[in-house]
């Protein structure tokens, strides 16, 4: 690669060292080392590792809930929005989660970026539930539920055959539309 990298080229690199090896790889030196640049290239791009750090939290942002949510906005109609939502997020690969979420225990920018985060999928998930007229108490209830069950399977080690997984599946969408 050329020294000619954009933002983004770092920012895409950031998140696969972040999911593949963590928060301790969110480093200048290594990173470059990796894209075959210098870490000059880095510093034309970041003020600091601090300032990059913040446009992961960002781009994870963007790919964890931004980009979910316009893809289920376009992929149903009113009434499937929330099923389509569930089969889409509890189908991924959730790696990028797991680094997040891990990296939040010893950061305060990414504990309040999966703060934020947390809550714009709360809110998300519980207006697709209004939406099916459950009332306001319940959608915030069921909504909570629904993200618990996300989170443990967001960080859960534990693999499924493809028809265990699709049995759960099922059920939980059952459970969350009826």
């Amino acid at each position: 690669m050329s020294d000619q990298l954009s933002a983004q080229d770092w920012i895409d690199a950031g998140l696969k060292a972040l999911a593949k090896n963590g928060h301790s790889a969110l480093k200048a030196e290594p990173l470059a080392k990796a894209l075959g640049v210098s870490r000059g290239s880095f510093y034309w791009h970041f003020a600091d590792i601090g300032a990059f750090h913040a446009a992961i939290l960002k781009a994870w942002r963007e790919v964890a809930a931004e980009a979910i949510i316009a893809n289920v906005e376009a992929a149903s109609d009113g009434d499937n929005a929330l099923a389509v939502l569930l089969r889409r997020v509890f189908s991924e690969k959730l790696v990028l989660e797991r680094a997040v979420r891990s990296w939040a225990a010893f950061d305060a920018a990414a504990k309040s970026a999966v703060q934020a985060i947390d809550r714009r999928r709360l809110d998300y998930v519980e207006s697709l539930i209004r939406a099916r007229g459950t009332a306001p108490e319940k959608a915030q209830a069921r909504a909570q539920i629904l993200y618990w069950a996300f989170l443990g399977y967001a960080l859960s080690e534990r693999s499924l055959t493809k028809a265990q997984s699709e049995a759960a599946m099922e059920e939980l969408v059952a459970m969350a539309t009826l």
